[in-house]
């Protein structure tokens, strides 16, 4: 035990050591060997922060802010609580651990479960793909037993490893939708965190005073807006405990870029992600042989990372 135990954290000391950063994208580990501050604390941030209420499904202005007492509609966020428990949880991480992690951009470490995909000529492969691994199979048929996610039916997963030794944080984006369908699904576990949500249309928000909360709430008692905000300066944290499962679909999916900052990786933090497949590999679909081929692979739970 005491050998293995060694044998890990030699590995451990090494992986930090190890950069898969490109282009723009900076870690701690290649910032030390750069000069000038890196792209990410240049880039421009952004003016208007509000917080996700899961209570009421809305983007409310933080207190003491100017935008205290208000809110916006911000539709799209499930977020269900101890998904896991704190077994099943440590059980997880120890059988993902027990596969190598490949250095990844922006600090990050990752394992694939998936085919191998060229999402610029919309181009696809089995590549080794064996499935989802063994240890997923409860947590998805767990994700079965709630309502938007009854028919979930996951082709991919792949696990993200952060951690503040390393700087790890991921940018802006917006997950695919030529071959993911309408619902990412994110389990946090290790550590909680903050994903933040940001749009790039041009435009307004219109706030609203922020809706009442509680069974004592009258209903209807959002009143008309009255003050808007320019939407590109705004960005919506979205706090995810650890064990918690983080879907997100509609406008949350497709028009608000999700990202995490460094500073909110307080320790290591392993995220699972899951997708599904969108309507052109469904049945009915051009690619629908293909897609049940994915999807038969997939849910064999018999996966190693690719």
């Amino acid at each position: 035990m005491a050998a293995t135990t060694a044998e890990a954290a030699v590995v451990e000391a090494t992986q930090l050591q190890v950069c898969g950063c490109k282009g723009i994208r900076t870690c701690l580990i290649c910032e030390r060997q750069r000069h000038g501050p890196p792209p990410w604390q240049i880039s421009p941030q952004k003016k208007y922060h509000f917080l996700y209420c899961p209570d009421t499904g809305w983007a409310v202005g933080p207190q003491d802010s100017d935008f205290e007492g208000w809110a916006f509609p911000f539709p799209g966020v499930t977020l269900l609580e101890d998904f896991v428990t704190t077994e099943e949880e440590a059980e997880m991480v120890r059988l993902m651990d027990t596969d190598p992690w490949k250095p990844s951009q922006s600090g990050r470490r990752k394992q694939d479960y998936g085919p191998k995909v060229n999402f610029r000529k919309q181009k696809l492969k089995m590549a080794g793909f064996q499935g989802l691994p063994s240890f997923s199979q409860k947590v998805v048929q767990r994700m079965g037993l709630y309502r938007e996610l009854e028919d979930f039916q996951p082709v991919e997963q792949c696990n993200l490893d952060y951690s503040p030794e390393r700087g790890s944080a991921i940018d802006p984006h917006l997950d695919d939708a030529w071959l993911w369908g309408e619902r990412l699904v994110s389990l946090n576990l290790l550590s909680a965190t903050v994903v933040s949500m940001s749009r790039e249309a041009p435009g307004s928000l219109l706030l609203f005073s922020a809706p009442s909360m509680g069974p004592d709430a009258p209903e209807g008692s959002v009143g008309a807006p009255s003050r808007s905000v320019p939407c590109q300066e705004v960005e919506v944290a979205i706090s995810v405990p650890c064990r918690s499962l983080l879907v997100l679909t509609g406008p949350a999916r497709h028009q608000w870029a999700h990202a995490i900052h460094r500073k909110h990786i307080k320790a290591r933090r392993v995220c699972a992600t899951f997708r599904e497949l969108a309507s052109e590999f469904l049945p009915g679909g051009k690619q629908q042989e293909l897609g049940r081929e994915l999807l038969q692979a997939a849910l064999s739970f018999q996966g190693r990372p690719v």
